[in-house]
């Protein structure tokens, strides 16, 4: 005789009350220093179908194994649905059974700052003056990187300014206060000039802004695409960056900013930074050079994050 039990749905609103953008970053930390090694994580499937796209990321732990399930449609936005939706299940890791569904949207829009910031926060931490933040894209990746990267630097750092860069200014989903400016005018070209951190979640297929204006010691982090074909980034930030991936192999695999970096310029595989690296102290970052992160996303940052949430929202009852 078997029996069946309900498994509980995590929502987009239960994500947020259970874990902060700080402490999705603590569990991204917390993981890698702990031993977790990106590089033995499950690939990603993509599959194509009649209107998009099926991606299937799984992941597993010692306690754990999830599975997120997205899919791309690239025609929603026509029709005022999300581009990106996802469902995520996480099982117990030894009987695996369903132990929780959870909005997989709300977990790729915290986990995937909580990556980044976690990859460059020895860089954002290593001055104390006011940060100049340019984002481009208006989508919520965006808008939750700033979220984020205003959480975690606190009090040690200030943001001077935010400008979201846009094709389409005024049709742009951005908060209200938020100052935005057309990606071909001079403004954009003034936004990166005195950025200190530039975000990049566009999914373009080329570069998105030229980095000789950006400033020597820039941080920028690209989220946009896990494609080899398209990047946001050009090679000339890639030559003379700090360039810091997920996994390498990941990156050579799925990352076309720097796959096309290391076609056309001085970059090589062998410099790309593992981001465990940077979170454990092995590779300190140099002061007076760029750093750029390159984010494909992978199945064990889903697989974290969910069980933080899963604990906090534990707490919370």
């Amino acid at each position: 005789m078997t029996t069946t039990r309900s498994v509980d749905f995590i929502s987009a609103q239960a994500v947020s009350a259970a874990l902060t953008p700080a402490r999705a970053v603590q569990a991204i930390e917390d993981a890698l220093r702990a031993g977790l090694d990106p590089a033995g994580d499950f690939q990603r499937t993509v599959l194509d179908v009649a209107h998009g796209q099926l991606l299937v990321m799984p992941s597993q732990s010692s306690s754990s194994v999830g599975v997120k399930v997205a899919t791309v449609a690239p025609a929603n936005p026509g029709r005022d649905l999300p581009l990106v939706q996802a469902i995520y299940i996480l099982f117990d890791g030894n009987t695996l059974s369903p132990r929780v569904f959870i909005d997989g949207a709300a977990l790729t829009t915290l986990r995937t700052p909580a990556v980044s910031i976690a990859a460059v926060k020895p860089a954002l931490l290593r001055a104390s003056t006011p940060l100049h933040v340019t984002v481009f894209g208006a989508g919520p990746q965006g808008v939750a990187h700033v979220d984020t990267i205003a959480d975690v630097v606190g009090q040690t750092r200030q943001i001077a300014s935010t400008t979201y860069v846009v094709r389409h200014p005024d049709i742009a989903r951005l908060p209200p206060q938020a100052h935005v400016v057309h990606a071909q005018s001079p403004e954009a070209i003034s936004a990166v000039e005195r950025a200190d951190v530039i975000v990049c979640a566009t999914g373009s297929a080329v570069p998105v802004f030229d980095s000789r204006v950006a400033k020597r010691d820039v941080i920028v982090m690209a989220v946009g695409s896990h494609r080899p074909d398209r990047r946001e980034v050009d090679s000339a930030l890639c030559a003379r960056a700090q360039v810091i991936v997920e996994d390498p192999q990941t990156a050579l695999r799925e990352g076309g900013d720097v796959v096309l970096a290391i076609a056309e310029s001085g970059l090589t595989a062998g410099q790309l930074i593992p981001m465990k690296d940077v979170v454990t102290g092995t590779s300190p970052l140099h002061a007076d050079r760029a750093v750029f992160f390159k984010s494909t996303g992978m199945g064990w940052e889903d697989a974290v994050v969910a069980e933080a949430i899963v604990s906090g929202t534990l707490d919370a009852t």
